[in-house]
């Protein structure tokens, strides 16, 4: 059976997106962040909130290639190393994410000569520098065919995959002043990263077997379909312990609450619940669903983008109501705000993406693209036309 690759011209309109990110973040570069839709009512905005995002992905991809091995789980070592391919895909979008949005990326290597241990930060830099080193090993010793080595790492991986999105977390749970500040900011971080980065996984491995790259049958992809279900419902149960923790009363969480369930951030908050929530799992508790690939392939991107609207009325919902009271309120920060005195004060937070922003994440996670297409065509395409080659001349 011939194995086919991705196709130079599918490389190069991925690459074409990331010379037109490069190009944009560039023009950031030179005229600053003013060119974003952040102010200092919102300072963090779409940069971060993708980068929430796809550290996830890559967390519930190592998760699972790790646990095919510490479980001794045989039928999913099998997806092992397209798992990893897409877990390193994720966190190299996830790295670079946080890069362009500094705004002074020249003197990023004062993280080294200067660090804050206080810092969360610093705490997710050295995570995410570690992961991606766990991720390379492991790509170069399950290419060697090391399963002794593997097998080693992954007790290793595993829970670096857990803190990976736990230190992420803690970014935004240990945050006095904010909304986030809860205890299972974590948790709810890690359960969105093993429904959201099954699910991409998913969608990777059928991408593969479409292009005739790699073949996974139908039962491996139930197997994954029942556990996916799995994780979505462990995802809702703490997205439940949060939405009582903040309505209880007395909590003083009101103000957020009302904007997540009928103010700026509901549409997000709605879509996640009913669409990347209860329309997956119920799809995929049918067990006649979960055996065909259509299906699952709806299921998954529906968790995705789930998630997705997850971080985004995570992000946003604490930014609307900015925790500095009095005077006339905070200074915006932008480049209207310069050019228009008056209008420089700001009771309200409000954010939309710039099309620079926008045309810089593009590029970013086009980037992220490049990378499975080419470590996929390198080492899982490479290595059955490999065995192949290696068949016909035994014959």
């Amino acid at each position: 059976m011939q194995t086919n690759t991705f196709k130079k011209p599918v490389l190069g309109v991925f690459g074409v997106l990331a010379v037109i990110g490069v190009a944009c973040w560039i023009y950031q570069l030179a005229n600053g962040l003013a060119v974003t839709g952040m102010s200092n009512a919102n300072s963090w905005g779409l940069y971060i909130c993708m980068f929430m995002l796809f550290v996830g992905l890559s967390a519930g991809g190592l998760i699972v290639a790790s646990s095919a091995h510490v479980f001794g789980i045989d039928k999913f070592k099998t997806v092992a190393k397209p798992a990893v391919i897409c877990s390193t895909a994720c966190i190299c979008v996830a790295g670079m994410l946080v890069l362009v949005d500094l705004g002074g990326i020249a003197k990023v290597w004062r993280i080294l000569t200067g660090p804050n241990f206080m810092s969360p930060l610093l705490w997710d830099m050295c995570i995410i520098t570690i992961y991606l080193v766990i991720n390379i090993l492991d790509l170069v010793w399950m290419q060697k065919g090391d399963e002794d080595k593997v097998r080693k790492l992954s007790y290793v991986a595993l829970p670096v995959a857990i803190l990976v999105h736990s230190v992420t977390a803690w970014i935004f749970g240990l945050q006095i002043a904010r909304a986030w500040y809860t205890a299972i900011m974590a948790p709810i971080f890690v359960a969105s990263a093993l429904d959201s980065g099954l699910a991409l996984l998913l969608l990777g491995l059928i991408l593969l077997d479409k292009v005739n790259i790699a073949k996974f049958d139908n039962s491996l992809m139930a197997s994954l379909g029942k556990l996916l279900a799995t994780f979505i419902a462990v995802d809702a149960y703490f997205v439940a312990c949060e939405l009582l923790t903040m309505a209880y009363p007395g909590a003083g969480e009101a103000v957020a609450l009302s904007e997540m369930l009928t103010g700026a951030t509901a549409p997000f908050f709605w879509f996640e619940i009913i669409c990347g929530l209860l329309v997956p799992f119920v799809i995929l508790a049918i067990t006649k669903n979960r055996e065909k690939r259509g299906i699952i392939v709806l299921a998954s991107v529906l968790v995705v983008l789930g998630v997705a609207c997850k971080r985004v009325w995570l992000l946003f919902t604490s930014f609307i109501h900015p925790n500095v009271y009095g005077g006339p309120g905070i200074a915006s920060g932008t480049f209207d705000a310069q050019q228009n005195p008056a209008d420089m004060w700001m009771l309200l937070g409000s954010y939309a993406p710039t099309f620079v922003e926008i045309l810089v994440v593009i590029g970013v996670v086009s980037v992220g693209v490049l990378i499975f297409m080419i470590l996929s065509n390198k080492l899982i395409a490479g290595e059955g036309a490999s065995s192949t080659h290696t068949t016909k001349t035994s014959e």
